[in-house]
């Protein structure tokens, strides 16, 4: 029996590719996912680029007598009614809304699968407990909160950042409880366990990445 083993292959008995090789082949081959990755890339390479490919000035300076200017060499998407350069103020912009983006899905990383994954995997009065307090944070509306917010502090581009970390991991709580709820009874956690591993591995090395699925697309 040995030496009938002895004698196949190396290439018969190979590793299975890991998640994010599957993940990459998977995108890799969808033509769709691929040119829409592209545009996204395009349009984030453009923000970050904004104050080479249009001064920040032209955003912001007024000149009355070029308003509402329709395509020119000098200004592409126009002028507005102000006769600010539109494309200036469109790459300008866009670099705002990509941190607020970026800062909003960040902590809904960090702050929701944390926070959905022990309330899922612990279960009992821990559970009932955090998500008491998503239920209760997800009764204050989002607007009655940073108008609350804007009451007390000044106006700035920190207290938007600091309201959306209050309110936008919810949902991803939510998403990623119901999620380690169906897992945690698998017969890997359970071998795990039988292994002598901890609740922290258990938990972050492997119910953690078995959701990264709808994490993803709700990113």
């Amino acid at each position: 029996m040995s030496a009938a083993t002895d004698t196949l292959p190396s290439t018969a008995i190979q590793r299975s590719p890991g998640y994010w090789v599957t993940v990459w082949r998977r995108f890799r081959r969808d033509p769709v996912a691929v040119i829409a990755a592209l545009m996204v890339l395009a349009l984030i390479l453009m923000a970050i680029f904004a104050p080479w490919i249009s001064p920040r000035e032209a955003a912001y300076t007024q000149v009355l007598q070029d308003r509402l200017q329709d395509f020119s060499w000098l200004h592409p998407f126009g002028t507005d009614e102000m006769g600010r350069d539109l494309l200036s103020r469109v790459l300008h912009g866009g670099r705002i809304s990509l941190l607020v983006g970026l800062v909003g899905t960040a902590v809904s990383l960090v702050v929701g699968v944390t926070w959905g994954a022990i309330a899922g995997y612990v279960g009992g009065w821990v559970d009932e407990v955090l998500m008491r307090i998503v239920d209760v944070l997800y009764a204050l509306p989002y607007l009655f909160l940073v108008i609350l917010l804007l009451v007390f502090f000044e106006r700035s581009l920190v207290l938007l950042f600091v309201a959306l970390g209050l309110v936008q991991w919810l949902t991803m709580a939510r998403i990623v409880r119901a999620q380690v709820l169906s897992l945690r009874e698998q017969s890997f956690v359970e071998a795990a366990r039988a292994l002598g591993v901890g609740d922290a591995a258990i938990l972050f090395r492997h119910l953690v990445p078995n959701t990264l699925g709808p994490v993803i697309v709700y990113s």
